[in-house]
């Protein structure tokens, strides 16, 4: 045996703070503590869970909106329902509309439906009346046959507000007003709907300018006017327009007003006037009389005698019988002296300068002849034959002359 068996040993090191053995306390306190971990953990969790299942849902939910699925309806639909394609529209666009509308389930059924339909891709804008929650290829049918459009409008070159009489005829002409009034109806689910002429005119002459889409150039002047509904003349342009059946008679009005000034304006119409003095809405009054007293061809000239009138030393009147027959909403070459006699806003006979408001809505060749008038200084014009042949004068015996040979040819004859 080792004689070192019964040294004593050295005992073990400590290393760091000394231990020491839990108390009850300690122990159930520090149990709670890694229960409440574990459960904040676990909250955590489901939380992450939540919030990635709502984005699937919500992110398939606006996939699903915009692209479609494939779902369609099935049926003859529910109801009737006005849809409008507007300049530029793709078939996505037309299947989003659609389906905002209630008329197809999904916009991708119908791009689907509409795939290689020459209709629909040729299709104008517009307003189109369909039927909702019909098939997808029941909707192509729709909007393909022109049966289905409404709302379509021609308005032509020299039409006024009001419906026209002709005197020798007593055969009516029908008005903007009229025009548009007819645009609006429609049946849905059999019952037919029209914005009346009523409603239009009432429209016309109380609503406000800004409301109206009235520029600011035409303002001073229709206020000058009061509530008379022709306030708004001339500020509807001719041409082919789309108008919704269902808009109010002011919405209808504000965006005939607006895309029309639009056009007046792309034209040339605010600068027109710089060559000659005048405002841009007597250049478009000037543009009406032109339309109303002459053929295209002897635009420019007529336009230069008013001009040369309107700035006459001795004040000349211009003394146009369409500004006589434009109150009175009737058509006639050779007024009466009781009618000329007549103190209206409109009348030349009576009135010096141009009348209240334009008397009709000129074309766009009336509007460039009033823009850039022929040069001449003729003061008189009068059209001598049932052809259209006019005479250009300065000198107001060879006028009277004329005039004598209008008569001969029964130009003048009032038939009264």
């Amino acid at each position: 045996m080792s004689d070192d068996w019964g040294r004593e040993r050295p005992q073990p090191t400590a290393v760091g703070a000394p231990r020491r053995g839990m108390s009850r306390t300690e122990r159930a306190r520090a149990s709670r503590n890694n229960r409440r971990r574990r459960t904040v953990t676990a909250l955590s969790i489901t939380a992450l869970i939540v919030v990635v299942v709502g984005a699937v849902f919500l992110g398939s939910r606006m996939w699903h909106g915009l692209f479609g699925t494939g779902d369609d309806y099935t049926g003859a639909g529910v109801a009737d329902v006005i849809v409008e394609v507007h300049n530029g529209d793709s078939t996505t666009a037309i299947g989003q509309a659609l389906q905002e509308k209630g008329v197809v389930a999904t916009s991708r059924a119908f791009v689907d439906a509409a795939s290689g339909n020459s209709a629909i891709s040729a299709i104008q804008p517009g307003f189109y009346k369909v039927r909702t929650e019909i098939p997808a290829a029941d909707a192509v049918k729709r909007l393909a046959d022109p049966k289905s459009r409404v709302g379509l409008m021609v308005i032509p070159e020299g039409r006024q507000l009001d419906d026209t009489a002709d005197v020798r005829t007593n055969a009516v002409t029908d008005g903007i007003f009229s025009l548009i009034s007819k645009a609006t109806c429609v049946s849905l689910d059999g019952t037919e709907q029209c914005v009346g002429g009523d409603s239009l005119k009432d429209a016309a002459s109380s609503g406000e300018p800004s409301a109206l889409s009235i520029p600011q150039w035409a303002v001073e002047p229709i206020k000058a006017v009061g509530d008379d509904h022709r306030r708004i003349e001339g500020l509807i342009a001719p041409g082919t327009w789309n108008v919704d059946p269902s808009a109010s008679a002011m919405e209808i009005l504000s965006e005939l007003i607006a895309a029309s000034v639009a056009q007046y304006e792309a034209n040339g119409l605010l600068a027109a006037g710089a060559a000659e003095g005048m405002s841009p809405y007597e250049i478009l009054t000037v543009a009406s009389l032109v339309q109303k007293e002459s053929m295209p061809d002897d635009f420019a000239k007529v336009a230069r005698v008013i001009y040369n009138r309107l700035i006459a030393a001795d004040h000349r009147r211009l003394e146009f019988d369409s500004t006589v027959n434009y109150s009175l909403d009737r058509q006639e070459v050779a007024t009466t002296d009781g009618d000329r006699a007549r103190d209206t806003p409109w009348n030349t006979y009576v009135r010096e300068g141009l009348p209240a408001t334009p008397i009709c809505s000129p074309g766009l060749p009336a509007l460039a002849a009033a823009e850039h008038p022929e040069p001449g200084d003729w003061l008189y014009f009068v059209t001598v034959d049932l052809q259209g042949t006019t005479l250009f004068t300065r000198d107001y015996q060879q006028h009277l002359a004329n005039i004598e040979v209008a008569q001969r040819n029964g130009v003048l004859d009032s038939a009264r």
